[in-house]
């Protein structure tokens, strides 16, 4: 069946983009309805998030979650296989002076679990030598089309999460940008309880720890899923000013709260899908 579906997503890499975002969409639909763990998943972690919200809406929320994260996947026909000319105009960059002003010196672009963010990556991949970290997929042959689509421009260097952090350090001493994407559930071994939407989340504290090692900078960087097949926006925003602090929870805080910040300008684009609140403080009953 991975078979099919990765040759049938060749084929897709020829077709406009808006008729992409089309299958995309139905895609989504289909998908709601076909792998009812993660339906539940995405309603629990919006009712958490959002108890204010009218059911319909988060319900409505819920579809349009998966509509886009479907249209994304069907987006990466284009990430692995379209030539850099149309990735270009795909995924314009907002912001990459602030990453140049840097002039090499380690930096960390901080990027939340957006749908876009493998767009924002290889488009990235066109200007700039990078390091980033992944993890080892069920499906072996998706594994290697990841590596591929992150690897296809420039000389990017990809490091598993059995390698460590070490690597990443030294890739990052030698003047490349840290994509790095911290923001979900590890497990409880050495992450935080943080607020996330109020909600007690086990947060990895790794983007205070590893600016400081490294003396890196942070920069946020989000890609935003145009409507309609449009494309994407990169924006890489100005480093942050005293990060790291000596407070490792207070950073961690501020990760957070900067992602609570950018969700409401893209709701349904955040990866709700993700089991976030997974790991619970001792006592606390699970969510899923």
């Amino acid at each position: 069946m991975s078979r099919i579906i990765f040759a049938l997503l060749w084929v897709a890499h020829f077709l406009p983009c808006r008729v992409l975002a089309i299958i995309g969409d139905i895609v989504g639909v289909l998908a709601f309805w076909l792998i009812p763990e993660r339906r539940r998943v995405t309603r629990v972690n919006l009712e958490k998030c959002f108890p204010a919200m009218r059911g319909d809406e988060r319900e409505a929320l819920a579809r349009a979650h998966f509509r886009v994260f479907c249209r994304s996947f069907v987006d990466r026909a284009l990430l692995w296989w379209a030539p850099r000319a149309r990735i270009e105009r795909l995924v314009r960059i907002e912001g990459l002076e602030h990453l140049r002003a840097l002039g090499g010196a380690p930096a960390i672009l901080f990027a939340p679990h957006f749908v876009g963010l493998d767009a924002g990556f290889t488009r990235l991949c066109c200007e700039v030598d990078m390091v980033s970290m992944y993890a080892k997929q069920k499906e072996p042959k998706f594994g290697e089309l990841l590596k591929l689509g992150r690897s296809r421009f420039g000389d990017q260097r990809l490091i598993s999460r059995q390698e460590g952090i070490r690597a990443t350090l030294g890739a990052m001493r030698g003047g490349r940008p840290f994509y790095y994407l911290p923001d979900q559930d590890y497990g409880p071994r050495g992450t935080l309880f943080v607020p996330f939407f109020g909600v007690a989340a086990a947060t990895a504290p790794g983007l205070s720890r590893i600016a400081r090692v490294a003396g890196a900078r942070v920069l946020p960087c989000v890609t935003r899923m145009l409507p309609g097949g449009g494309g994407y926006v990169l924006r890489i925003e100005p480093p942050w000013d005293n990060f790291p602090t000596e407070d490792l929870l207070a950073d961690t805080r501020r990760m957070n709260q900067y992602i609570e910040r950018r969700v409401p300008e893209m709701r349904e684009q955040y990866f709700w899908m993700h089991k976030r609140f997974k790991t619970r403080p001792e006592g606390e009953a699970r969510f899923y």
